[in-house]
């Protein structure tokens, strides 16, 4: 279809939606080859996704389709220009919202994480302050075990002994912290 004159194109267009109107498929085909890259232009110039885009061009081209009844014949390409630009801001829209779910969703949990560190952190504190009650012989072993974190391996080079006598030691050392400490205490 060759433009000649300005506003031809126009005429061609409602020439177009009459035919459609009236069930020509090849008409739609020809509307659609002719708004296709128009549409998909204005909808990522909003949404940045190349995927997305053409997603929402291929919504747009149906919402107009199913739209074209209610076109009234002033200005084609502004009005399906608006047809697009509402669904892109819509599908923005939703995305945008998506993506702060999802980081209100990770919030509490880093907030829980951040509290659970605190609360571990204090916790540790107590049980520092709270070694100094307990025998030197058994203090080593439990700060090494419980506050550094060691393995019986570790514990057991750093001290030049047997593994079993860390074992029997952190046995030991627990016992006298049962006799000697209630749970209450660290609360």
């Amino acid at each position: 279809m060759k433009k000649d004159r300005k506003g031809e194109s126009g005429i061609q267009d409602d020439v177009l939606i009459d035919k459609v109107q009236n069930g020509d498929e090849h008409a739609l085909r020809m509307l659609i080859e002719k708004y296709r890259d128009y549409l998909y232009k204005t909808v990522y110039s909003i949404i940045r996704h190349e995927k997305d885009a053409e997603d929402a061009t291929q919504e747009v081209l149906v919402r107009i389709f199913l739209s074209l009844s209610q076109y009234q014949s002033q200005g084609f390409k502004a009005w399906i220009t608006r047809i697009a630009v509402n669904y892109a801001i819509d599908v923005k829209r939703k995305r945008e919202r998506k993506r702060e779910e999802a980081l209100e969703a990770t919030e509490p949990e880093a907030a829980e994480n951040v509290e659970q560190l605190v609360i571990k952190k204090a916790e540790k504190e107590q049980v520092r302050r709270r070694l100094e009650e307990i025998p030197p012989s058994y203090r080593e072993i439990i700060y090494a075990y419980y506050i550094e974190e060691k393995s019986y391996q570790q514990i057991a080079k750093e001290q030049n002994i047997a593994v079993k006598t860390v074992e029997t030691k952190l046995y030991r050392a627990r016992n006298w912290l049962r006799k000697h400490w209630k749970e209450g205490d660290f609360q």
